[in-house]
């Protein structure tokens, strides 16, 4: 008789188990359509597919639980009520970072901060996105290390997207060098953006350009900047432009003062450029 009793309440759940799966599928469906781009909606990017459609997802779950609570065999004894007390405390108590990390890649997910494959530094990690799932982020540097960083760290920290500023704008490489006042601004400037425009990834245009930074003590600090696109050769370009700097600049005899130098000299050594005494 209690099995007889209890076939209204088990033929309400098989409804509405049907009922949310069908939900699903036709959410899936649009999901896999807007992704592929076959479905535009305004305002609404194709990434953000598969993690609306995982929300989706989620609150039906949870809202079918919800549902059918009620129909689930000895859902009104005091040891159901016992179990689901329990069950909240649990998940209550261990669920306060996962809340927090899951809150920030829905944040990060629609505010588009960055794609699969853009390569970005967070704080001071370097690398490209190789996944971007709900809970964490997965990095992999260009030292091949592959690196997880929870959303919430991501979230409160800074985030620089290379990939971005490169497609946009063109992205500067940028080095500093020490030459003393002997030397002629316009012959240092001159050498240096000659070492920068001598690398194939640096873009002609916008040119590069030299900012004296600081009148040191012993010496001049410049710092050359040379714009590209290719945000993922970074490091290489920086390298190939220390390369050129020291070629151009042992070439015309000038000494880079970076390390600092310390030399005994007579008085009446000046630190000016001997063009400048020619004038005088």
């Amino acid at each position: 008789m209690g099995i007889l009793e209890y076939l209204p309440s088990l033929f309400t759940i098989i409804v509405i188990v049907l009922v949310l799966k069908y939900f699903l599928e036709v959410f899936r469906y649009i999901s896999v359509k807007v992704e592929s781009e076959k479905l535009k909606i305004p305002g609404f990017y194709p990434e953000w597919a598969g993690p609306t459609y995982n929300l989706l997802k989620l609150f039906i779950y949870l809202m079918g639980l919800v549902i059918l609570s009620p129909y689930l065999p000895g859902a009104g004894s005091a040891a159901f009520k016992g179990i689901t007390v329990f069950v909240g405390f649990i998940v209550s108590l261990g669920s306060s970072s996962y809340v927090g990390n899951a809150v920030a890649g829905i944040i990060l997910t629609y505010m588009r901060v960055f794609q699969v494959g853009d390569r970005i530094m967070v704080d001071n990690t370097l690398g490209d996105v190789l996944e971007r799932t709900l809970l964490v982020t997965r990095l992999k540097t260009p030292k091949n290390e592959r690196i997880t960083i929870p959303n919430s760290k991501i979230l409160s920290g800074s985030i620089i997207n290379y990939t971005y500023s490169a497609s946009q704008y063109k992205v500067i490489v940028y080095t500093s060098i020490t030459i003393g006042y002997d030397v002629d601004w316009h012959v240092v400037q001159r050498l240096m953006i000659e070492a920068a425009k001598e690398i194939d990834e640096v873009a002609d245009t916008p040119t590069p350009f030299v900012r004296q930074k600081s009148l040191d003590d012993f010496y001049v600090t410049y710092e050359i900047n040379a714009y590209t696109t290719h945000e993922k050769k970074i490091q290489s370009i920086l390298s190939k432009l220390h390369e050129n700097i020291q070629d151009k600049f042992h070439s015309e005899g000038v000494e880079i003062m970076s390390p600092h130098y310390r030399v005994a000299r007579a008085n009446e050594d000046l630190a000016i450029p001997r063009d400048y005494l020619k004038e005088k």
